[in-house]
């Protein structure tokens, strides 16, 4: 089951069935999801992504999926699954673009990393990222992962595919 976690600011935990129109509004927004999976999909199809989360990733446990909210409100989205692409645990986060520049996205990120670390039992934790998504990539850096290796993708963009190790602490 996904427990639920707390940040100074945040809660994290399972969706809701109410959730759906605040997730649909979250992933049609394209300043959002250019940088999710594939990019921006249909509402049809970020409706259905939501209903799977119910019907397969809570129903089987397959990983970790979270409702962030902030004063009640959703406001983002994480996850830590395991991907073949990275072979071990990959993070995902998103903020609604409001919530940008506040250093939620720092606090959100290191307390998937914490918990793939202290809960999972990782010795690693990944990150894929689109090479220009600078915001994230100078996030992620910023709490301790580093750059291994790039990916060419077949529409000639590039996902750099960055690691963090238990003892990787960045600079503040």
């Amino acid at each position: 089951m996904t427990p639920t976690l707390r940040t100074a600011r945040l809660l994290l935990d399972p969706y809701t069935p109410e959730d759906e129109e605040s997730f649909v509004a979250l992933f049609q927004d394209t300043r959002v999801s250019r940088w999710m999976g594939d990019g921006p999909a249909t509402e049809a199809q970020d409706r259905a992504l939501f209903g799977r989360i119910f019907t397969k990733v809570y129903a089987q446990d397959l990983f970790k999926v979270w409702a962030v909210r902030r004063d009640g409100r959703l406001i983002g989205h994480a996850e830590i699954k395991p991907t073949e692409t990275v072979g071990g645990h990959e993070i995902v986060y998103a903020l609604a673009p409001a919530e940008w520049g506040t250093g939620l996205g720092t606090e959100l990120a290191e307390k998937i990393v914490a918990y793939g670390f202290d809960t999972l039992g990782l010795t690693e934790v990944h990150a894929t990222v689109d090479s220009s998504n600078q915001a994230s990539l100078t996030l992620l850096r910023r709490i301790g992962f580093e750059h291994v290796r790039d990916i060419a993708e077949d529409d000639g963009s590039v996902t750099r595919v960055l690691t963090r190790g238990p003892g990787a602490f960045g600079p503040g």
